[in-house]
């Protein structure tokens, strides 16, 4: 990952409040946006019974890393017999310069009779008020998306949670990188 990728993921933690950083109030253009596409939408998130694995990763190997973890839970819910409700999401815990902590789910309708062992483990899916962004196009794109949501929540000084979450509209595991239409929800407090 370039170090502008690395410094807009930071910039996008310290607007979420992981940092105590105000940021200056440029708007870049979305890569690959359509004028329908939500941008700062009120929404309230559910929580979802996700079936899920924690990690870490470093920026440069950051979506090899998550796409292996959805391997993973896909495997454990193929073996199950267990079909998912919903898009996978990957619920970033924490981030610094040289990379993050996440939590990556895929949503099901109950918990699974046999629980997972090992990594895999149940959990629930963040809920509340958040607001809605969308992105499209590559993973490594998502500079300029995560730029324009640092630079909205400080313009509309917006107190957000420590987490924010990307939800995959398109399977990371299936999709050409350059067709991903990412859903990216900042809670906010």
């Amino acid at each position: 990952m370039s170090r502008h990728r690395k410094a807009v993921w930071l910039a996008a933690a310290l607007a979420l409040g992981l940092f105590p950083i105000v940021l200056g109030p440029q708007r870049p253009a979305l890569a690959e946006s359509k004028p329908a596409d939500p941008f700062g939408e009120q929404v309230t998130l559910t929580a979802k019974t996700i079936v899920s694995s924690k990690g870490t990763a470093t920026w440069d190997n950051a979506y090899e890393t998550l796409v292996e973890a959805l391997k993973q839970i896909h495997g454990y819910l193929d073996k199950q017999g267990i079909k998912p409700s919903g898009p996978a999401m990957t619920i970033y815990l924490s981030t610094d310069d040289t990379g993050f902590q996440f939590q990556i789910g895929v949503p099901v309708a109950e918990e699974p009779k046999d629980p997972p062992k090992g990594d895999i483990a149940i959990a629930q899916s963040p809920a509340g008020k958040a607001l809605k962004f969308i992105h499209r196009g590559s993973y490594d794109s998502m500079d300029n998306t995560y730029e324009a949501i640092t630079n909205f929540l400080d313009e509309k000084k917006v107190d957000a949670k420590d987490l924010f979450v990307e939800m995959y509209v398109t399977d990371p595991r299936t999709t050409p990188e350059d067709k991903l239409v990412i859903e990216v929800y900042v809670p906010t407090k």
